[in-house]
């Protein structure tokens, strides 16, 4: 059974920076794509980006893009969220996501298989 454990939340001002990490464990990692997806209370949860297999290519939301970047470290099992630049309407939980395939095209949440709890952060004002 695949696992998704992420960490690094927490309180930063705005401007600043934060790496969030998902840790991936149950099955040969380099096997799926993964993905940040965001939510607030309230709304739907929103696609951050996304990261293939081989980690060749990437895909953002436009609301990140030029701030996030996604990463991942196959010998780690382990996927990054490097987020710049940061602003208050960043503030959600953030969740990874695991599916297998190739590519970095999958954008919707029912598109993805397993799920990470969530790590909060917030970016003061």
């Amino acid at each position: 059974q695949v696992q998704l454990v992420e960490s690094g939340g927490g309180l930063v001002q705005t401007g600043g920076s934060l790496r969030l990490s998902c840790v991936f464990s149950g099955r040969t990692f380099t096997r799926d794509v993964m993905g940040w997806f965001r939510q607030v209370p309230g709304k739907e949860r929103e696609f951050v980006g996304c990261i293939s297999n081989s980690a060749s290519s990437t895909n953002y939301a436009d609301s990140v893009k030029g701030r996030f970047t996604i990463s991942r470290d196959n010998a780690k099992n382990t996927v990054y969220l490097q987020m710049n630049s940061l602003k208050p309407e960043d503030t959600a939980v953030y969740y990874c996501a695991a599916r297998g395939g190739y590519g970095s095209f999958y954008t919707e949440t029912d598109e993805y298989d397993y799920w990470g709890q969530g790590t909060q952060f917030t970016v003061s004002s």
